[in-house]
């Protein structure tokens, strides 16, 4: 459904060290500068950017937005939660683990990047 999604940042060193940790425990490799006003991510057809605001101003996060990763296990949402909280990151929302909802059973952790964009690393089981 979607071809990529970006998010800004105002330190663009700080959010490479984040989202390389992240993303290794995702089993993506090193974003690559582009223009050195963003990084780029790609696997499983799909990119994710970090950038600088184009119209210079500074970037915010967006209020009630989440971007969700897909995991392959619950152990890899640790991995990709426990590199977050060690590279910068802030650990929101409750601990990592299930989630019973509306759409079943899942097993979630939740993250805010340096620039406080909200993160999500997600398990279906």
């Amino acid at each position: 459904m979607f071809s990529h999604m970006l998010v800004g940042t105002n330190d663009l060193e700080k959010a490479k060290r984040f989202y390389d940790a992240t993303f290794a425990a995702l089993g993506i490799g090193p974003g690559f500068m582009n223009e050195d006003r963003r990084i780029f991510y790609r696997g499983k057809g799909a990119s994710f950017g970090v950038t600088k605001p184009i119209n210079g101003e500074p970037a915010c996060l967006a209020n009630g937005g989440t971007v969700g990763f897909a995991c392959e296990s619950p152990e890899q949402v640790d991995a990709w939660h426990a590199a977050g909280v060690a590279n910068g990151g802030t650990s929101c929302e409750d601990p990592p683990g299930y989630r019973e909802g509306s759409v079943g059973k899942l097993y979630l952790a939740y993250l805010r990047d340096p620039d406080g964009n909200k993160l999500c690393g997600l398990y279906r089981p």
